[in-house]
């Protein structure tokens, strides 16, 4: 099948995705919410916590929560196709003369049209807060781009763990495992450099830490020489890009083998 008859399906299977989420706000109403209790917590509660040069705290968290709510809201891709699965839904489209990905394409990119709409939300309650952005339009707006690029990166790992597990409840449980580490054991939320020995290599080599450093340059809330002396947190549009490119060529073929296996029991 063509490029451009898989990529013809897959925006189906995305449409129809997004229209399902309009009739069901409610998963995109509760999943905002999540980020503005970070927000609120992590501004008002934890604003303490020493930052880099004294950089005011709700400058310095709020590239880490955009990342981390995007990764957190990747879980909803594996949710999804396990419960396709559980409903026979991927039945259905394993019958229609359509392309085996084009289901996997169509879930991760409609996932991003909800990662979308949190972005909007986190901005608006992040400028209330006292965040602002200090670079240039065109920088603030290659940082929601990095932020969307990471979600849908992070969206087909999401998928291949759906489609490995036998239930939704597995599915959503099984998200928590390995996203946990990656968001607190880095620099999300405090400076790498403050973690104890071995768990600081482990932030400072963490791809999370590479994200949401090189989304709080573009947003101009750091500088590099306010980083750990480490090559992913002084070069971290490199380090992003490396990893992003290493994770996509992982998984996506391990999602779309993955599917394959589901669609054949």
């Amino acid at each position: 099948m063509s490029l451009a008859m898989t990529a013809s399906d897959g925006w189906t299977v995305a449409r129809r995705n997004i229209f399902r989420m309009m009739r069901n706000p409610e998963v995109a109403i509760w999943s905002s919410i999540q980020p503005v209790m970070f927000i609120v917590l992590f501004v008002y509660v934890f604003g303490s916590i020493p930052t880099p040069a004294d950089i005011p705290y709700e400058k310095y968290v709020m590239a880490g929560i955009f990342v981390q709510t995007v990764m957190f809201n990747s879980m909803l891709t594996g949710v999804g196709l396990a419960e396709d699965i559980q409903k026979g839904i991927i039945d259905r489209f394993r019958a229609l003369p359509m392309a085996r990905s084009a289901v996997l394409i169509g879930r991760t990119t409609s996932d991003i049209v909800n990662g979308l709409a949190q972005l909007v939300v986190m901005v608006l309650v992040g400028l209330a807060v006292g965040w602002r952005v200090e670079s240039s339009i065109l920088e603030a707006g290659a940082g929601l781009a990095l932020v969307l690029l990471v979600a849908y990166t992070f969206s087909w790992i999401s998928a291949a763990m759906g489609l490995s597990v036998g239930s939704v409840e597995a599915a959503n449980s099984a998200g928590f495992v390995w996203l946990f580490p990656l968001t607190f054991v880095s620099n999300t939320f405090v400076p790498a450099a403050s973690l104890p020995a071995g768990w600081q290599q482990f932030a400072e080599w963490n791809p999370m830490s590479a994200f949401v450093g090189a989304v709080r340059l573009l947003f101009g809330n750091t500088e590099l020489r306010y980083e750990p002396d480490v090559w992913p947190l002084q070069n971290p549009f490199l380090a992003s890009f490396l990893w992003i490119a290493l994770l996509l060529a992982i998984f996506v073929p391990l999602s779309v083998r993955q599917y394959k296996k589901a669609a054949s029991h």
